[in-house]
């Protein structure tokens, strides 16, 4: 069998371009000058005659050819990577560099404290959490996968559900002792409440509440709008008005007194936290550690 070693090698560049965002960041990534990357992705699409990456003076971005043409060859090219380390007989396989679009909140609420013991564990690998609205496209952007509350888009994408966590409606005890507590979750329509933005359909997020199979829609008064769930949670901790929160980051909470949930018994709304992938037959090691680890995470009820 007859391999193109050019063809290989310009492959091996593309991938570094695309992971590392920058022709600049590949260069120094592979120990060659810019001018050395740009003249190997021109030669690889010259290869396969067809332009692959869009290069203006400030932006870098994969064509639509591009991309399919990175969709098939990237998980061969991990897979050569991951049965060379495997040979070599290290027992060490998680390395490089995991690139992850990351929901604020999960980063933030669930796994910022935790993320010392994963880097301890795996020394060899080292990782860009970046907070985004949405998915957006995955490969474009040059991450390995994406970790987001709600359902995945439609799309070239492959997503495991990891969970779902409880959608509680809570308050502050100020808030109570001042306002009193409300007895049936339509009360909440005359009250203070906060609204949480949901910046991938540019709207803020509709209330409900559910009891098994029985769904209350609320139309609240929210006279605060934020984008941001510290933001969120710390206005309820200080008494601006009732929150609609997710348990999952949010227990420790509600067990220690700072906030309480009004309606125990309305709580059956679920929230799922999806990995997207970008369509890959295979995972890198480092991308299958991370989800693991997530999970590892969030088992001990974080």
């Amino acid at each position: 069998m007859s391999i193109d070693r050019k063809l290989l090698s310009g492959v091996t560049v593309l991938i570094a371009v695309v992971e590392a965002g920058t022709i600049a960041r590949a260069a120094e990534a592979l120990g060659l000058s810019a001018s050395g990357v740009s003249r190997a992705i021109s030669r690889l699409e010259q290869c396969v005659g067809a332009r692959l990456l869009a290069r203006t003076t400030r932006s870098l971005s994969l064509t639509d050819e591009g991309r399919r043409f990175y969709e098939q060859v990237g998980p061969h090219l991990a897979g050569i990577e991951e049965a060379a380390i495997e040979a070599s007989g290290s027992s060490n396989t998680v390395r490089g560099r995991l690139r992850v679009n990351i929901d604020p909140f999960f980063s933030r609420m669930v796994l910022a404290g935790h993320l010392a013991t994963f880097l301890g564990r795996y020394p060899a690998v080292s990782v860009e959490l970046i907070m985004r609205d949405s998915v957006g496209d995955l490969v474009a952007d040059g991450f390995d996968l994406a970790l987001r509350f709600g359902e995945p888009p439609a799309g070239s994408f492959v997503a495991r559900k990891l969970l779902e966590t409880r959608v509680l409606t809570v308050a502050s005890p100020s808030y109570i002792k001042a306002h009193g507590r409300p007895r049936h979750p339509k009360d909440l329509e005359g009250w203070d409440c906060l609204d949480f933005y949901d910046a991938a359909n540019a709207r803020p997020y509709e209330w409900e509440v559910r009891r098994r199979k029985e769904v209350i829609p609320l139309r609240v008064k929210a006279r605060l709008l934020v984008s941001d769930s510290g933001t969120l949670i710390g206005a309820c901790e200080a008494g601006a008005g009732v929150a609609q929160i997710l348990e999952l980051g949010c227990r420790h909470l509600l067990d220690s007194g700072r906030l309480v949930e009004l309606f125990p018994e309305w709580s059956d709304e679920r929230f799922p936290l999806y990995a997207t992938y970008p369509t890959r037959h295979h995972r890198a090691a480092k991308v299958r550690r991370f989800v693991e680890f997530c999970l590892e995470v969030m088992a001990t009820g974080a």
